[in-house]
């Protein structure tokens, strides 16, 4: 386990949260509140937009920016640990899923937001997420 991961695990225990060894459904109240936080980081998201459009300094915004961004990561990795979900090795397949959506001439293709989309050799990384956490 990677460094940054066994802080979360740390900060799980040190504040009380789940640490589950295996994938363990919650419930969705417990879902819920992660909704409800993710909402409330969402909205951070605006004051940052609302300092880009005041002015404010680059390097300000891209400090602001970071601790936005972290924060994110942080609840998205201390929910997973919470569920026991190993979310290095999700991530790891998700970017291998991402990795196949250039189209046949292995050229990304976009949408008119940048937005990368899916070529013909996609394939969906859930089924080799739920092996993965069946074999947990």
């Amino acid at each position: 386990m990677n460094e940054y991961l066994e802080k979360i695990r740390k900060f799980n225990r040190m504040y009380e949260l789940e640490v589950n060894e295996k994938p363990t459904n919650l419930g969705k109240e417990r879902f819920e509140k992660l909704l409800a936080i993710m909402d409330e980081e969402f909205e951070e998201g605006y004051d940052i937009l609302d300092s880009m459009k005041a002015g404010k300094s680059d390097i300000d915004i891209l400090t602001d920016l970071s601790d936005w961004l972290g924060d994110i990561v942080v609840y998205c990795s201390t929910f997973a640990t919470s569920w026991g979900i190993p979310v290095d090795k999700v991530l790891s397949i998700i970017m291998e899923s991402n990795f196949s959506k250039l189209d046949e001439n292995g050229k990304v293709i976009k949408d008119e937001r940048g937005k990368v989309l899916k070529g013909p050799n996609y394939w969906k990384p859930e089924p080799k997420i739920k092996e993965l956490l069946e074999k947990q």
